[in-house]
């Protein structure tokens, strides 16, 4: 049975992740309002004369995004803690969702402003929620933990995708709220953050990091971990490190680049990221209504699928919460990405092998019977990607990055998600007008690289302490070249990792009985 005070770290936890509801609904809900021809009619937008211009209002969400968490997520975590950036995160995108729902008449200017601002709220929140996540939480159900980050993007996108179809079946009673209503909501979650992060504990990394707080860090960890031996091993632990890397590395962002370890570890982060983006999922979460709309010529069937996605997105990221921590990271990474390739290969597949029929609007088109199949086989797709480059990137990003890089290195790789979906995105629309469901192939062949990729080069980290990580990556055990610099004795270390492993060992027994 399940104690109070693993409960309470699932709490703390979870409070954290919701951050990522911002992103899986702001992902969506552009999608949703530019679908809104009440949307078009308010900005004075025709959807064929300004592609490029509502190309720019999705882009100006990316600049913001890139900027942040390149440039002030990171510095933010680090400096006034990983609460204050999520709460910053939240504050800002509350700002911006109102600059977006009370655009005045045919001023597009202030409805980018709106599109810029969230971007920035959410890369600092989506850098210190991850980091949150991963220094509260114990190593060996760290990966349990972080599968609701991702799952909370599909959280996310059900409560946006779901608004936007209730909204569209009411548009005539609405009128120019029937977009007005799919963004306002965006302030719902971030509110529910801002009242609930002040309640729970700072991150007791942070305290021994940026103020050598010894005890607040061990204030902290009393209210998340079972015993006295517990507290008292994690900190040594995190004091030998923060040592080590102060003295031996840098304790500043400069071992970035000159540590080669972690060179390292940016690098195969930065690949990942840009992999999960160009494994189709980012490409498909916004064109996912273009491709649906060759074969049905109702919106609202189209808002419906895309509900249904989103809601089944939930249900398969929760495979990642049994896997995570008993196939590993590397398991997850190689079988989606097989299984992905696969759909990606069927689909065009079946798209070139059947008949097509002339629609109501005099255009060739696809039977209906197809169009489910090619709707099945876009689910599938998802049922492998959610708890594999959807949850494990997040996961084995925020958990390889020693504590002096920490933060500003997943803001940086997590941010590569937006590069690379911003620049694919310039030409991926070309590119479906011209090949159309061949483009897909692409996505195929990037996928199966993908999964020779992990083979060879990603590394296990499954149940690793995070300040044991370094030596994965060639780099020095910190914990234990930490003691040697703080004169703690063997028998020290020793002794306390005994008592640690003892109560790790009677927690797996309990969680197996249960």
């Amino acid at each position: 049975m399940a104690t109070s005070k693993r409960i309470y770290n699932w709490y703390i936890a979870l409070v954290a992740a919701m951050c990522m509801v911002l992103y899986g609904y702001d992902a969506s809900v552009f999608n949703a309002a530019q679908g809104s021809d009440n949307w078009l009619e308010w900005f004075n937008l025709d959807i064929e004369r300004d592609a490029n211009l509502i190309g720019l209002v999705n882009t100006a969400y990316t600049i913001g995004a890139i900027v942040a968490g390149w440039f002030l997520g990171g510095p933010t975590a680090d400096y006034f803690g990983r609460r204050v950036g999520m709460g910053i995160g939240c504050i800002l995108t509350i700002a911006a969702t109102f600059m977006q729902a009370f655009a005045p008449w045919h001023n597009l200017g202030c409805f980018i402003g709106g599109r810029v601002l969230i971007g920035i709220g959410q890369g600092m929140a989506l850098t210190a929620g991850p980091i949150y996540i991963g220094e509260v939480s114990p190593p060996e159900i760290r990966g349990q933990i972080m599968t609701f980050w991702q799952m909370f993007y599909s959280v996310g996108s059900f409560i946006a995708y779901w608004i936007a179809y209730a909204c569209n079946a009411n548009k005539a009673k609405l009128g120019d709220w029937d977009w007005r209503m799919v963004v306002i909501f965006q302030i719902l979650v971030p509110l529910i953050i801002i009242i609930l992060l002040p309640f729970q504990p700072e991150s007791p990394r942070w305290w021994i990091k940026r103020h050598n707080n010894v005890e607040e860090a061990k204030k902290c960890l009393r209210k998340i971990r079972e015993t006295e031996e517990e507290v008292e091993y994690e900190v040594l632990t995190i004091r030998e490190a923060i040592e080590f890397e102060n003295e031996a590395v840098s304790g500043s962002y400069l071992a970035l680049f000159k540590d080669p370890s972690i060179r390292k570890r940016l690098y195969l982060a930065f690949v990942l990221n840009v992999g999960q983006q160009l494994s189709g999922q980012g490409t498909l979460n916004s064109y996912s209504s273009a491709i649906y709309k060759t074969i049905w010529p109702s919106s609202q069937t189209i808002n419906l699928i895309n509900a249904l996605n989103a809601t089944c997105g939930i249900l398969f990221t929760l495979n990642a919460v049994w896997t995570a921590d008993r196939f590993g990271r590397r398991w997850l990474f190689i079988v989606g990405a097989i299984g992905m390739g696969i759909c990606m290969l069927i689909v065009p597949v079946v798209g070139m092998t059947t008949p097509e029929v002339i629609g109501a609007k005099g255009t060739a088109t696809k039977t209906q019977p197809v169009g489910i199949a090619i709707v099945f086989l876009l689910f599938l797709f998802i049922f492998f990607y959610k708890p594999s480059w959807g949850a494990t990137t997040w996961i084995w990003t925020s958990e390889v990055f020693s504590m002096n890089v920490r933060a500003q290195a997943v803001g940086m790789c997590s941010q590569m998600q937006n590069v690379a979906n911003t620049i694919f995105q310039q030409f991926f629309p070309i590119f479906l007008a011209r090949q159309g469901l061949k483009c897909l192939f692409f996505f195929m062949a990037i996928n199966f690289v993908l999964a020779v990729f992990v083979y060879f080069c990603i590394p296990e980290t499954m149940k690793v302490p995070l300040e044991e990580i370094d030596a994965l990556f060639g780099g020095q055990n910190h914990v234990e070249k930490g003691g040697q610099m703080l004169n703690v004795s063997d028998t020290q270390q020793a002794n306390a990792g005994k008592n640690n492993v003892e109560v790790l060992q009677h927690e797996t027994t309990r969680d197996m009985d249960v």
